[in-house]
């Protein structure tokens, strides 16, 4: 009867631990992908603004106040490129902890 219970016991406990990390995985993938395109929404944004700047400092070379803005246009588009960049390896590294941790309960699905 107490070893009946204690596969009971275990057969609950691993349920509620695969519905967890279910909830788990499902949350990390959300995540990633919202701020995904979040950055690249405002780099597509940024590289519009650096393209038409761009396009104003050829027909006026002179002015150098729309140079400088095109400079920092140019800067934030760096800064966001690299804030992928970084994205993209905290992603990678968030999968590999939940791969160490949970595999034995929940596989996730390969398009991470």
């Amino acid at each position: 009867e107490m070893s009946r219970i204690g596969r009971s016991i275990d057969m609950e406990n691993g349920l509620v631990a695969y519905r967890t990390e279910r909830i788990m995985i499902w949350s990390l993938m959300e995540a990633h992908a919202s701020r995904d395109r979040v950055i690249k929404n405002c780099i597509a944004q940024t590289s519009s603004v650096v393209k038409q700047l761009r396009e104003e400092t050829e027909k006026n070379l002179d002015d150098l106040t729309l140079l400088k803005q095109l400079r920092k246009e140019q800067t934030k588009l760096k800064w966001m490129q690299s804030e992928l960049n970084v994205e993209e390896v905290v992603n990678d590294r968030s999968w590999k902890v939940f791969n160490e941790r949970c595999r034995i309960h929940f596989k996730p699905p390969k398009n991470e």
